[in-house]
């Protein structure tokens, strides 16, 4: 059966006759003559009693034209599926997220995806950095912002941000005097240290070439701890700038730290299929928040 004479058999029904049909669809009324002769030769049975200027469907043409609005019906819910798919993806867009781009970064990115698609479904998660590799390698999430690691397969992974690690010091420490913190600076004072990790080590690297010893009495494993523990006079520490700067309220001083110890997110995804269109939108918003971020990260020079 031709498609376009099931289409022009649904005319015909719902104009109640060909020479209406062909007028509403601005076509000559014997094209729609032979096709209907044609569809029902491809039956072998007739789909309508002709009359003058009207045309009614027989049994046979009632009983089919039944089957016939099934099947639209089940083509109008196949586009409606696609459409959902097209303008909202495939679910539920899954984020892992660690704690340092949570608070800012990526709510301002889903603020924005709202405001655009009112309709998106995000779901938003902490975990620890090994379970957010691990989610993006097992297709558990769409979208992970994470430090970079080693020995995970089936990831696709690209450099999201990076930026250099400054110093936190209590409001009225000596060295808020200076403008740039450096690591011989660190020799004999109380450093609030954080848990083991790719900027600690870089940092342990660092202060065993100078010869540096600081005193470590307190470890803290996230930035807003180790910022909370700095204010409270128990330290200074080598701290992120991303979350130091969003502690606003707290009475510590920020300075530029040397040398440059880059800390550095990627942004990580399944490997093998690109983003669905949800998750491409929010990749796309996410770079835009990153690069406002980024021109938002003056340093402290009180």
């Amino acid at each position: 059966m031709n498609p376009a004479h099931l289409d022009l058999f649904r005319a015909v029904l719902r104009h109640g006759g060909m020479t209406k049909a062909a007028a509403v669809l601005g076509i000559g009324q014997p094209h729609i003559s032979r096709a209907i002769a044609q569809l029902e030769t491809d039956l072998g049975f007739e789909l309508f009693v002709r009359g003058h200027g009207s045309a009614s469907p027989t049994l046979e043409g009632e009983a089919f034209a039944r089957e016939v609005e099934r099947t639209y019906a089940g083509l109008e819910h196949l586009r409606d599926t696609a459409r959902q798919i097209r303008e909202v993806g495939t679910g539920r867009l899954r984020i892992a997220c660690q704690p340092s781009l949570a608070t800012r970064l990526l709510p301002r990115a889903i603020r924005r995806l709202n405001a655009a698609h009112p309709e998106a479904r995000v779901a938003v998660h902490m975990p620890g950095p090994d379970t957010i590799w691990s989610w993006a390698a097992s297709g558990q999430c769409e979208i992970g912002l994470v430090r970079r690691r080693s020995g995970y397969a089936g990831v696709a992974c690209e450099t999201f941000l990076s930026v250099d690690a400054i110093c936190a010091l209590p409001r009225h420490h000596a060295l808020t005097r200076k403008a740039v913190v450096t690591i011989q600076d660190l020799a004999g004072e109380s450093l609030v240290a954080g848990t083991p990790g790719a900027l600690q080590e870089a940092l342990d690297g660092l202060l065993a070439q100078a010869g540096v010893a600081p005193r470590v009495s307190f470890v803290a494993q996230y930035t807003a701890a180790r910022c909370g523990l700095v204010a409270e006079g128990l330290g200074l520490a080598i701290v992120d700038p991303v979350p130091a700067r969003a502690l606003k309220g707290l009475p510590i001083v920020l300075r530029p730290f040397q040398p440059r110890l880059p800390i550095e997110t990627v942004l990580i995804r399944p490997a093998g299929r690109p983003p669905d269109q949800m998750a491409g939108r929010l990749i796309a918003l996410l770079h835009t928040e990153r690069d406002a971020l980024i021109a938002d990260l003056p340093i402290d020079r009180r």
